[in-house]
């Protein structure tokens, strides 16, 4: 009978046949037969409790080592171009192995964030603890899931239940024992799906991380940061070159610091990327400058600064924070053209004639000094004749000539049309705590007009100057509406009562005149909704396709490359034009300006996502000490699950049930985008004035359900109730119903014909 191995016996073989981990792969090795077979599964199943072994699919693993297969998430790459992995297995109470993915020629290309079932070899005085080779790509990251975690009878290492908070998802996760993190009941987790959705019972998830509790009123935005994967914490490279980073000096750049700039910004702004002057000419033009902070001098391409603001696209902005492109220290400090310090720029001279036509301009790489740092009501109460201390001294040298300047520049817009939309723009202020204090909507000035204007022909004119020079660069695209969406917008405008030209080519003057027609008029937000949902998504193209919302042939980013990446490419495309350094566009960046282009659109998206969600939590929560109270609103969006309303205080949009709108079925109509009544006939569309009760606020998803009371000043019919009667009635009343509504079909194509 062969002798049971020591403890130290049993590790030391594990450790040393990684391949041959089984059970019975340590009985063979060791002689183990018959009834010492149940010894050696105790002697296992203690040195597993313990922590010394790790099972794994039946096989025994060290648990300060990885198994010899494993599943790797791939990080972004370093700043020498090494691509590193996270194991998902690790068990381990030291540090997380460092894994190095070693790919071969004839390997498949893999992105960040991709998972990979790799074969790990160790490896000894390196950098790291493991060579990675592919065997096969599994995707990438799981379908990820933020929600309230239910922890089961046992405590969280007996697993739960994830509650989603998104409000597109009303099933529950399940989360098996061990799969917890750690997670204690009724916290907030981000988690992730573990395996595929099957079609019963609930699908399976695995939390990741512990968000803390979710009725803290800084969660809000923490929610969406992590429920859309926006990255907030920077890579320990990043902030080591961040902090690494120096002020800028004047080698090799242009003396600009004689002239009056200033920047105009939020009160609130905490960078400052653009800073403007201007001088009056006596034939009536001037001279405009705008000066946009030198971020590529900081930010050089295949750098781990370069790679992450890449990996961003953006910055995200939430009323309570931002989830900056770049570290603060750049983003807050060194980058920003704060007031009386050097700052290193790209600037943009532009000559206009006394009709505001841009007659000319020149492009420098230089040194500036800005005379102030002013908030927008600031600048407009100067403006207005009414300085404070600050802006006295600079009525005259810079105020005056700045608003000569918007004044030609308005004149050219006049004329060329760009869209003119009217659409607010929400604001909401919290409390010091986090809480939501006022929702209301900015006031513009023309202040705000004027760096709008500026910052346009600055746009302009880099990408005018980038084709003069015949360097690649990322355009601003923006392309006409489709004929579908055309369609619907021009039979919203005709049953309002107006026209939209048709049979020619649509020109943004044919909007504008539309939105004229119904300005002051009930349908006035109605047009202006309908025409901004009529519009293409704009997006970033190395190719240029035009701007057809700002009616211009050539338009691209510059102005603001601290939150932008798309502007830092173009600085880099300027730099390399002019020969101005070696921290132009690198040969990569030319070879990946397409993926480029995709990934930061993407971004831009995910961004815009992540700040209505906040806003809609906001103001839900706001909301929440409202319910029952009556609010006016407009119809915003029909479906046929029921109909949105936007609400006149706040914006808010709640959700009217179909269920829940009067006492009769409706019938959705998707070509006409309304619902109507089986019974009175009564229609329900986008733009119509309603009184609604705000029934549930729920600031966990966002969700304001409402009730309808009022349709255009009339209370709602009060039709039949639902599901009367039974068998053949039934049934000849549904008959009844639908063939009234295929008659008011039926008027409708009528009246669209005549």
């Amino acid at each position: 009978m062969a002798q049971l191995p020591s403890r130290q016996e049993i590790l030391d073989w594990v450790s040393a046949h990684p391949d041959a981990t089984a059970k019975r792969d340590i009985a063979k090795a060791f002689g183990i037969k018959g009834a010492e077979r149940i010894e050696l599964k105790r002697l296992l199943k203690e040195l597993e409790a313990e922590g010394l072994l790790e099972r794994r699919r039946r096989h025994y693993h060290d648990a300060e080592r990885l198994p010899p297969v494993t599943v790797l998430q791939l990080l972004p790459p370093d700043r020498d171009g090494d691509i590193f992995a996270k194991p998902l297995e690790w068990q381990g109470e030291g540090p997380v192995p460092r894994i190095l993915y070693a790919a071969l020629k004839s390997d498949p290309a893999v992105a960040p964030g991709e998972r990979i079932l790799a074969r790990l070899i160790e490896t000894r005085g390196e950098d790291h603890d493991y060579q990675a080779r592919l065997i096969r790509r599994i995707g990438t990251v799981q379908h990820r899931i933020v929600g309230i975690f239910r922890a089961a009878t046992g405590g969280p290492d007996a697993g739960g239940r994830i509650l989603p908070i998104d409000k597109g998802q009303d099933r529950e996760w399940q989360v098996r024992p061990g799969d917890a993190h750690g997670a204690k009941n009724g916290e907030l987790v981000d988690a992730e799906q573990v395996g595929p959705r099957g079609r019963i019972g609930l699908p399976v998830a695995r939390i990741v991380e512990r968000l803390g509790d979710p009725s803290a009123p800084r969660a809000v935005s923490l929610i969406a940061i992590h429920q859309h994967g926006i990255p907030d914490d920077f890579p320990d490279a990043v902030i080591a070159e961040a902090d690494a980073a120096r002020p800028a000096t004047m080698q090799g750049r242009e003396d600009l610091r004689h002239l009056p700039f200033v920047t105009i910004d939020p009160s609130d702004a905490r960078d400052r990327d653009d800073a403007v002057a201007a001088e009056t000419h006596e034939d009536g033009g001037a001279t405009v400058w705008v000066a946009i902070a030198d971020v590529a001098h900081y930010a050089r391409p295949g750098s781990a600064l370069d790679r992450e603001a890449r990996n961003r696209g953006n910055s995200t902005y939430f009323p309570d924070r931002v989830v900056p492109m770049l570290p603060d220290i750049l983003s807050s400090d060194l980058c920003s053209l704060h007031q009386g310090v050097d700052r290193p720029v790209i600037a943009v001279r532009m000559r206009l004639d006394a009709q505001g036509n841009k007659t000319g301009h020149s492009f420098h790489r230089g040194m500036i000094r800005s005379a102030a740092s002013l908030a927008y009501e600031q600048a407009q109460a100067a403006a207005d004749g009414n300085p404070d201390d600050q802006t006295t001294p600079l009525v005259d040298a810079v105020i005056r000539p700045l608003w000569h300047g918007y004044e030609l520049l308005k004149a050219a817009r006049a004329r060329r049309q760009p869209l003119e939309l009217d659409l607010p723009e929400r604001r909401i202020v919290l409390t010091p705590d986090g809480r939501v204090k006022s929702v209301n909507f900015r006031e513009r000035y023309d202040a705000h007009r004027l760096i709008e204007e500026f910052m346009v022909l600055a746009n302009v004119a880099a990408a005018e100057e980038l084709e003069r020079l015949r360097r690649p660069l990322l355009y601003r695209v923006h392309e006409e509406p489709t004929v579908e969406k055309l369609d619907a917008l021009r039979e919203v405008a005709e049953a309002s009562g107006f026209t939209l030209a048709k049979g020619q080519v649509l020109q943004t003057r044919h909007l504008n005149r539309l939105l004229e027609q119904a300005e002051g008029s009930e349908f006035d937000e109605l047009i202006n909704m309908t025409a901004l949902r009529s519009m293409q998504q704009a997006y970033y193209n190395p190719e240029n396709f035009g701007h057809f919302g700002l009616a211009l042939r050539s338009y691209a980013h510059f102005t603001s490359p601290i939150r932008r990446y798309s502007d830092l490419i173009v600085h880099r495309a300027l730099i390399m034009g002019h020969k101005w350094g070696d921290d132009g566009l690198s040969a990569q960046d030319i070879e990946t300006l397409s993926e480029t282009a995709q990934h930061i659109s993407e971004t831009e998206r995910r961004s815009m996502a992540a700040e209505r969600d906040t806003t809609d939590r906001y103001l839900a929560a706001y909301l929440a000490d409202r319910v029952g109270a009556e609010f006016t609103g407009r119809i915003s969006g029909v479906q046929k699950f029921g109909a949105f309303v936007r609400l006149d205080e706040t914006g808010a949009d709640g959700l009217l049930p179909i269920r829940e709108i009067g006492r009769e079925y409706f019938h959705y109509d998707p070509n006409a985008q309304v619902l109507m009544g089986s019974e009175t006939g009564l229609e329900i569309g986008i733009g119509q004035r309603v009184t609604v009760r705000l029934t549930e606020a729920v600031p966990l998803t966002g969700g304001l359900m409402l009730e309808l009371l009022e349709v255009e000043g009339r209370p709602m019919p009060q039709g039949a109730s639902r599901g009367r009667g039974k068998g053949p009635m039934r049934k000849r009343a549904t008959q009844a119903r639908l063939a009234e509504i295929k008659r008011a079909q039926k008027r409708r194509r009528v009246r669209r014909q005549h």
